[in-house]
């Protein structure tokens, strides 16, 4: 393969990602603004914090009656893996000036598969930055779109999207399940969460079944 040919391919499939990814973002506007945030406050948590798992964690537990330290607690937990994906991909991509703040931002689990499933140092760094910046277009605007549906659609029980958190964060996991680990660690996850609900505050399950998650992740190794 040509070394142009090799680019346009790893164009194609940073673009698809996004694209894809992207859609997602339809789902979390529309809950974000039926579970009690204003849409300034949705998209600007898009721009933000840009992290599908933690805004999705952050509006379920808010959704759910939760309090704002353990939907907080609970987006940040999440977060926490987007760190080590930063570490991986310093080397990489050796970020200067603009790009100190942009890296950071980007790093995300859909930017970090692209870029590491490349074979030079040159791709990786072009399926790095066509994926993040082809993902935060995409989710950002789709933010907006769902948002605005959100407004219009008033309470979410009425159409079931009170339920759609837990499955968007299951349409995210799902994919991810491809060996025991993560599969363990859901499995605990969700048993430690199911074992909680009924004696802690809303939200706060979720936080346990994370670090019980990160224990069984720590010793799996």
């Amino acid at each position: 393969m040509t070394a142009d040919a090799a680019r346009s391919a790893v164009v194609r499939q940073g673009l698809s990602v996004a694209v894809a990814t992207g859609l997602y973002g339809v789902s979390f506007g529309a809950l974000s603004v039926t579970s009690g945030l204003s849409l300034w406050q949705t998209c600007v948590l898009s721009l933000l914090l840009f992290s599908g798992g933690s805004q999705f964690a952050l509006i379920g537990v808010l959704g759910g009656g939760g309090t704002v330290g353990a939907a907080v607690a609970a987006s940040s937990l999440l977060g926490v893996r987007n760190a080590l994906y930063g570490v991986q991909l310093v080397p990489v991509m050796r970020p200067r000036g603009w790009r100190r703040v942009a890296v950071p931002q980007l790093t995300i689990d859909e930017s970090t598969a692209v870029a590491v499933a490349q074979s030079t140092p040159e791709l990786r760094r072009l399926g790095f930055w066509v994926t993040g910046l082809g993902v935060y277009g995409f989710w950002n605007l789709a933010t907006l779109v769902g948002a605005l549906a959100g407004n219009a659609l008033g309470d979410p029980q009425r159409y079931g999207l009170d339920a759609a958190a837990a499955a968007s964060f299951i349409a995210l996991l799902w994919p991810r399940l491809r060996s025991r680990e993560p599969v363990a660690i859901a499995v605990v996850g969700a048993l430690v969460t199911t074992a909680l609900v009924p004696v802690l505050p809303q939200g706060l399950p979720v936080v346990a079944a994370a670090l019980v998650g990160s224990v069984v992740a720590w010793c799996w190794k």
